[in-house]
């Protein structure tokens, strides 16, 4: 079988099958066997996420969203309407200037960037695996086109020999 993929990398890649690179051999192999290379790259990665990775990808698409703009927002406006009260004379848990809600934003910011980087990171490394199958696909239609192509002049040279031997004899 090696010496199958050795042909059809040098006939069609024009180099040594172990000169190829690990893509370019999966290529080639996927070729010989018959194969697709198209895989369901959105499955297979969520499939090997663990839980921590679900779980800040979640935080991350709810923390980017409008409900929750607007249902911070909300709280906010609560929490400085309530403890502005102070003003009148009513007890309240944190007067202006508002520190303990400062401190709350301030941990929620720390809280919530390393989650999102970390999002953005796995989305990173999803985008490359999308990267590298589209160029499998595409190098497996190249080389495939490629060989249709062969065999479509290999027949027309057999239809105009075949013509030429009628016309001759």
């Amino acid at each position: 079988m090696m010496k199958y993929f050795e042909n059809i990398a040098r006939a069609m890649m024009g180099m040594p099958y172990g000169e190829l690179n690990e893509t370019e051999q999966h290529v080639i192999k996927s070729i010989a066997n018959q194969e697709t290379v198209a895989t369901n790259l959105n499955q297979s990665f969520h499939d090997q996420l663990t839980f921590g990775q679900k779980v800040s990808d979640k935080v991350a698409e709810f923390g980017g969203s409008w409900p929750f703009i607007i249902m911070f927002l909300i709280v906010m406006l609560v929490w400085i309407g309530y403890n502005a009260l102070a003003l009148s004379g009513t007890v309240v848990f944190d007067p202006y200037p508002f520190i303990l809600l400062n401190l709350v934003l301030s941990t929620l910011a720390a809280l919530q960037a390393p989650i999102i980087m970390m999002s953005q990171n796995r989305q990173a490394a999803k985008d490359r695996m999308a990267a590298s199958l589209n160029y499998q696909v595409s190098l497996k239609t190249d080389l495939e086109i490629m060989l249709l192509q062969k065999k479509l002049d290999e027949l027309l040279i057999k239809i105009d020999r075949q013509n030429s031997n009628e016309q001759h004899g």
